[in-house]
């Protein structure tokens, strides 16, 4: 069984960006170049696999069955998965935090509009199988085995690749970080061993502000 690699990137700060007109074909072909730098050559590289032209089509497709409301969160997921591809291709400038005795590593690094963001790097001795079925396609059941979440909720699911999520944190011990809740949008893009989960802060309708938590 070969381990999965697997590396996070998290901004200090959660910005969600409202009006991108014009992004569609942009963000695709921009999609499509850096996860083909980012994976490399060789027969893992699932862009290969996969002819631009017809991703292309495939996406105009998709375009023509979602409505203004749909579009503007599978815009909005393209956008955090672009910039967390780009982050985490930029391999110079990473301040070493801190490395546990297991090798996980914990990485730093100040980004112009963004601030300080944090990178995890680990190798897990799971199949990527499993990791994808745990991080996305089981992702409302997180919180029964990640202490720091109390609940996740799927609120909207767009197409195979998007979805708009609301996370409740769980209370710290004694109550000093009271509860917190995030309205997400999440992009998840996977082609054979190679999977990304990107996501930023979003409105919906469905969850409006909620009493007892920040």
């Amino acid at each position: 069984m070969l381990p999965a690699t697997f590396k996070l990137c998290a901004g200090i700060s959660y910005k969600h960006m409202r009006n991108m007109t014009g992004l569609r074909k942009n963000a695709l072909a921009a999609i499509h170049h850096e996860m083909n730098r980012l994976a490399g050559p060789g027969p893992s590289n699932w862009i290969s696999q996969v002819r631009r032209n017809s991703l292309l089509s495939s996406r105009i497709q998709e375009e023509e069955e979602y409505n203004e409301e749909e579009m503007s969160y599978v815009k909005q997921g393209e956008n955090a998965l672009q910039k967390a591809i780009s982050i985490l291709s930029e391999q110079d400038g990473w301040t070493v935090e801190t490395v546990a005795a297991n090798g996980d590593k914990v990485l730093s690094k100040v980004l112009p509009d963004i601030g300080k963001v944090f990178k995890l790097e680990v190798v897990l001795e799971q199949r990527p199988d499993n990791l994808y079925e745990e991080l996305v396609e089981k992702m409302e059941q997180m919180g029964e085995w990640n202490p720091n979440v109390k609940q996740v909720k799927i609120l909207q699911k767009i197409g195979q690749d998007t979805m708009v999520t609301h996370e409740v944190s769980a209370e710290t011990p004694g109550n000093v970080v009271g509860p917190r809740d995030f309205v997400s949008v999440r992009c998840a893009k996977r082609r054979g061993s190679t999977c990304f989960l990107a996501g930023m802060s979003t409105q919906h309708p469905k969850m409006p502000e909620q009493k007892g938590v920040v």
